[in-house]
């Protein structure tokens, strides 16, 4: 399947986003392949590398979402993407704004504001691999992930210098 300009973006704003900002994982699930895979890369830190189908020792997709949502509202706007039609890929920039949930361990850090730069590979009209870089610049130098994520302890599975397929 492949997606005209239109529903590209439909696909990434509406329907991943979209499903991210209203906490439904399971839909925001439904936008990836089954073997997706996504690298997210905050500053000179270690990539974090979450899969559809994890193995030993890898983080399974959702993950991510269920801290994030667990822990903030997160909404995004200001969108503006470059499309690629006959690849079936798209670069998105915009602004995430994460306004924390009373009483979770994140609260004290107040609502912050990211400025985010996804880019989107499909494979018949699904999501099969998402880069995410990301940046807090609110955020006092050497404060680390914005989003709390990956928690305290985490250590990547390996360090590929993001080169991983």
């Amino acid at each position: 399947m492949t997606l005209g300009r239109a529903a590209l973006v439909a696909l990434v704003e509406d329907r991943y986003f979209g499903n991210v900002a209203a906490g439904r994982i399971e839909a925001t699930r439904a936008c990836f392949t089954d073997d997706a895979e996504v690298l997210i890369r905050h500053g000179d830190g270690p990539p974090r590398r979450l899969v559809g189908t994890p193995g030993p020792g890898e983080s399974p997709l959702e993950d991510f979402w269920r801290h994030l949502c667990g822990n903030y509202r997160p909404s995004f706007d200001g969108f503006e993407h470059v499309v690629d039609e006959p690849a079936q890929r798209i670069a998105s920039t915009f602004t995430v704004t994460l306004e924390p949930h009373p009483g979770t361990p994140l609260a004290a850090r107040g609502t912050q504001t990211l400025r985010n730069c996804n880019f989107f590979q499909l494979r018949d009209g699904r999501i099969a691999r998402m880069v995410v870089y990301y940046s807090n610049p609110d955020a006092p130098a050497g404060t680390g992930a914005p989003t709390g994520y990956p928690p305290p302890g985490w250590r990547p599975a390996h360090d590929d210098g993001g080169t991983a397929r």
